[in-house]
């Protein structure tokens, strides 16, 4: 049978659309669906900081409450980056995108870990465990923190940024009774902190919560000035002279931390320490010195890094009803024994 021209044109115009769009029918609806999740997944968590940030503001301070649940944790290797401090933990749990393409973090490579693997340096291994413990939790052990502390002197085990397992600041703040609560009115700073120094932006929320419990407002003992609890010296070029206003607090804060990070080759844990005050081959009873003076909370807090590690980079309140510690050595501040 001899087909007409018309009709085999008609054939050939079926067969082209078929080939250029193979999933027509099922692969573009999928598409969409996906497309729709992701949205309703960014307005969740947009939703849900607005939200967070509006209860924040109108009732200044709240209370710190705990939030004990087992976090949803990651960990990254380093990517090649000009200094330690170059490069950002990502983050690999859907609660944990960020709001705003302003807080995305430059590309790292993920471990599968979820726990701190690490064996490096003279400490032995971490003593990492997944399940949360007063002295132990997915960055290590206490003991390994806090090495030689008992000792000859404080000689802090290598362990970077990347290799920290964190919780996003975001997905933090956004839990029901969030520890974070009191940070709420400040994550765009800590996130434009997180851009700056390569540095996620839970580190510097976590140094304030320990610091200061975010409260821009606070003056330490020493007279140190608000949410980073930053010193006079640094106070140069604050806004109306006022160190502690926030944008500026947070950034002189971040930067004198990543600093610290920086000096130290790379290393977090005397980064942490230093920033409370510990000083590398210090050993217990230098730490606890104060403890009998006027000056009783002038100790440094031997649990602070345990309680900054596995507590609050982790969405954890240290202070909660799983205290996380062993030494409480400035509980002697308030009880007098």
């Amino acid at each position: 049978m001899k087909l007409t021209a018309p009709f085999v044109w008609l054939v050939l115009a079926v067969g082209i659309a078929e080939a250029a769009y193979p999933h027509a029918e099922g692969g573009l609806l999928e598409r969409s669906r996906h497309h729709a999740r992701l949205s309703n997944q960014h307005r969740d968590l947009v939703d849900g900081r607005t939200r967070n940030r509006r209860d924040s503001t109108s009732k200044r301070c709240k209370p710190r409450t705990t939030s004990l649940a087992a976090p949803s944790t990651t960990s990254v290797k380093a990517t090649p980056s000009p200094s330690p401090a170059k490069a950002v933990a990502e983050h690999k749990t859907s609660s944990s995108k960020s709001a705003s393409p302003a807080k995305n973090t430059s590309a790292a490579s993920q471990s599968t870990s979820n726990i701190n693997t690490s064996t490096a340096g003279n400490c032995g291994a971490s003593g990492a465990t997944e399940k949360l413990t007063a002295t132990t939790g997915p960055n290590g052990s206490e003991d390994w923190f806090n090495c030689g502390i008992e000792s000859g002197g404080w000689t802090p085990p290598p362990f970077t940024v990347n290799e920290v397992i964190t919780k996003d600041l975001a997905a933090a703040v956004a839990e029901k009774n969030s520890p974070f609560s009191n940070c709420a009115a400040f994550i765009d700073d800590f996130y434009a902190a997180q851009s700056k120094h390569g540095i996620p932006a839970i580190f510097f929320a976590s140094i304030a919560m320990q610091e200061s419990s975010c409260d821009p407002n606070e003056v330490g003992g020493a007279g140190e000035q608000g949410l980073m609890q930053i010193t006079k010296d640094k106070c140069g070029g604050a806004p109306g002279g006022n160190c502690k206003e926030p944008s500026f607090n947070i950034d002189v804060g971040a930067g004198f931390f990543a600093g610290l990070i920086k000096q130290n080759g790379g290393n977090i844990l005397p980064a942490i320490g230093e920033y409370n005050g510990w000083k590398l081959k210090m050993t217990k009873e230098q730490a606890t010195a104060a403890a009998h003076t006027n000056c009783c909370p002038c100790q440094n807090n031997l649990d602070y890094l345990t309680q900054f590690l596995n507590g609050w980079v982790l969405g954890n309140d240290p202070t909660g009803s799983l205290r996380i510690g062993s030494f409480f050595n400035l509980d002697i501040c308030h009880t007098g024994q």
